[in-house]
């Protein structure tokens, strides 16, 4: 069978996140993506100017369609917009028990703008983080779900990764794109201990979508059958090489995006 992922995330109109960003990491590490949209926003290189949330029940329908026709070997969740989607993509999780669920808690892009209604973000914390067999924050992200200021030392991040395991997700891999240093260094944290995955940081405004992307990579690692381990270590490869390349690329006025497809052109 053709190794399939499903991404249920917001749609980028500028095309350097989202669900865009998501099909097109999949497609560029040999997996077939299919979607379910749960909002639209207006957004391009410098920021988000409307979001329009998909009924919840027409969020249901799209996973659905999917789940009844094509074998889905991993899921990546990410912008979810509001508590009435989180419902309905804990239940359809629940009813079609997908074998890889890589949850991506998107709350602000990176221009700044909410993504998240507040109060939908202790429904994401109850519903899907115990369903998700991965979940990829940056670290404010990871400091927002505890409710702490963010962790600053590798120590404290590796911290923070243990108490995120609490909420009931089997791994975290906490993303270090916003830390500081000559080297970007994310954390795989697991029952069995943290490892520090470690690139050097590439001087580039072009990290439109870095988040969205590396959670995609690591679904489709896994929709291919690779161990979490080995989806983590090959898609922060993958996404490094992206950022380093994406300078290739003159794309808007603001942060423009990755290079997906650097290894083609």
């Amino acid at each position: 069978m053709t190794p399939t992922a499903l991404t249920i995330a917001g749609s980028d109109s500028s095309g350097g996140a989202g669900i865009q960003a998501d099909l097109k990491t999949f497609a560029a590490l040999g997996v077939y993506g299919a979607s379910a949209i749960t909002a639209l926003t207006a957004q391009n290189t410098k920021g988000v100017t409307g979001i329009h949330a998909v009924p919840a029940d027409f969020v249901t329908a799209q996973i659905d369609a999917v789940f009844s026709d094509l074998d889905v070997g991993a899921v990546k969740i990410g912008m979810v917009a509001q508590a009435a989607s989180i419902d309905a993509i804990a239940s359809s999780l629940i009813r079609w028990s997908p074998r890889h669920v890589v949850l991506d808690p998107v709350m602000v892009a990176s221009s700044g703008d909410r993504l998240l209604a507040a109060e939908a973000v202790e429904a994401l914390r109850k519903e899907l983080i115990p369903l998700a067999s991965v979940i990829t924050p940056n670290l404010p992200e990871a400091a927002a779900l505890l409710d702490e200021p963010v962790a600053v030392s590798g120590a404290g991040i590796e911290s923070q990764g243990r108490r995120l395991l609490t909420l009931g997700c089997r791994a975290v891999l906490i993303k270090g794109g916003h830390g500081q240093g000559a080297e970007s260094i994310d954390y795989l944290v697991t029952a069995d201990g943290a490892t520090a995955l470690a690139a050097p940081r590439v001087a580039t405004q072009n990290t439109h979508g870095t988040g969205c992307s590396l959670s995609s990579a690591v679904a489709a690692g896994l929709a291919k059958g690779e161990d979490l381990a080995t989806a983590v270590r090959n898609a922060k490869a993958w996404l490094s090489a992206a950022i380093a390349a994406a300078d290739r690329f003159s794309v808007g006025h603001g942060h423009g995006p990755i290079h997906h497809f650097h290894r083609i052109y």
